[in-house]
């Protein structure tokens, strides 16, 4: 029987799975990434596509907004038999050294959410990366001369942040950036004995003032990263 939210089989999806929090933002993956795409799941709108990439099978599923929604996807991407979890996104910066455009590799991910406290029953825990992923991004982006800050996030339940200043609060903490999903995605994967990983483009500086990324630029950041989350993947035994 298939999961309960991703409606497919485990022949439906690859082992590596490229994870974006936009449902549009997994089709414009499939249909400008990948050779011979095609749908496989499309339950709720969270749309899944499985395809190929330099000759290898992979897969790209949208998780949602939040670690609850990531939670539940990546909980039944295991259940279908992913081996290799990458999160793709936006973030905002915290670093006053991170510009517009560049990219974080996230070795791990604070959980300033319910979701971990929830699965870890209260227990402090550190949601981190798999060195694997991580180490197979940098080179990935050391290769191809892009611009990259490789270092921890911390994933928090909320967009709109009534910290009068987080980016001083997380900044003095040396965290570089703030998203949504990785805490959960990061917890489950070793949880289950899976590996994953976390690839950001800065679309917002939070740590001075706030300025966001111009439209054109970050289609263009985000193409290099998902290249780069590629060849991440397609590097990974």
């Amino acid at each position: 029987m298939s999961p309960v939210h991703v409606r497919a089989e485990p022949a439906d999806f690859a082992e590596s799975v490229l994870m974006p929090g936009d449902p549009r933002r997994a089709t414009y993956i499939a249909e400008n990434f990948f050779e011979d795409a095609r749908l496989v799941t499309e339950e709720r709108g969270m749309l899944g596509y499985t395809g190929t990439y330099k000759g290898r099978e992979v897969s790209v599923q949208a998780t949602g907004m939040g670690c609850p929604s990531a939670a539940i996807v990546t909980e039944e991407l295991i259940e279908l038999g992913a081996k290799n979890l990458l999160r793709v996104g936006t973030c905002g910066s915290y670093s006053r050294e991170l510009r517009l455009g560049d990219l974080v590799v996230a070795t791990a991910a604070t959980p300033n959410d319910g979701t971990v406290a929830s699965i870890t029953q209260g227990l402090p825990y550190a949601p981190a990366a798999h060195f694997d992923i991580v180490h197979a991004a940098h080179h990935a982006a050391e290769s191809a001369g892009r611009r990259t800050f490789v270092g921890p996030i911390v994933s928090s339940d909320l967009f709109y942040d009534p910290e009068d200043k987080p980016a001083r609060l997380w900044g003095e903490l040396g965290i570089l950036a703030v998203e949504m999903e990785a805490a959960a995605i990061f917890t489950l994967a070793a949880m289950r004995g899976v590996r994953a990983g976390c690839l950001l483009t800065v679309s917002d500086t939070i740590a001075e003032e706030i300025v966001r990324i111009s439209d054109e630029n970050l289609r263009s950041a985000v193409d290099n990263m998902m290249a780069l989350a590629l060849d991440t993947l397609h590097a990974l035994n």
